[in-house]
């Protein structure tokens, strides 16, 4: 019996189990819902606690499918949306290297649940004690697509309930508007 895969399941998805009660409570050193959604509505991410809650849920409970081993494609899907929003508004601007703040550990994590969905969560998982195993690289490739789309929807919806520029001073019409005419 091979344990590598049961290995990085259980250290990815314990790690994303912890980052999403961060963002949902006060635990692993964490600021909370509150606290969280602040800080989402300062980074333009609105509304905040909807999004506070949609990144802690999915991080919490994608990150523990994947450390059972259930429902594996689900849980690699919702990590790697996590993490396609996460580069998406934060990352992307600083480049590649984690160490400018850029997207360098979202990708090893993206690669790691595409990994994980190709070669399926492995003997010592849930899936396969209940005969639900699914895996192979239509699979990887589908929870790839799933998690960037849901990710895509999260910024498309996030625009549109962003509230719009502010007039700048003696006008009534925003800077941007005002260029284009």
């Amino acid at each position: 019996m091979k344990i590598g895969i049961a290995v990085l399941r259980a250290v990815i998805g314990l790690l994303f189990l912890g980052h999403g009660l961060q963002k949902l409570t006060e635990r692993f050193g964490g600021h909370g819902l509150a606290q969280t959604a602040a800080g989402f509505e300062s980074m333009g991410l609105r509304p905040g606690r909807q999004n506070a809650l949609a990144a802690g849920v999915s991080e919490a409970v994608g990150g523990t499918l994947l450390a059972a081993g259930l429902a594996t494609p689900v849980a690699t899907g919702m990590i790697t949306g996590t993490m396609g929003s996460a580069v998406y508004h934060v990352h992307a601007s600083k480049g590649p290297w984690a160490t400018q703040g850029g997207w360098e550990y979202n990708a090893v994590i993206v690669a790691a649940a595409f990994a994980i969905a190709d070669t399926g969560p492995g003997e010592l998982s849930l899936d396969h004690a209940l005969g639900i195993e699914r895996s192979g690289w239509r699979v990887a490739v589908a929870q790839l697509a799933a998690g960037l789309l849901g990710s895509a929807v999260v910024a498309a919806l996030t625009k549109a309930s962003a509230p719009p520029p502010a007039a700048s001073p003696g006008t009534d019409m925003p800077a941007a508007e005002r260029a284009d005419t």
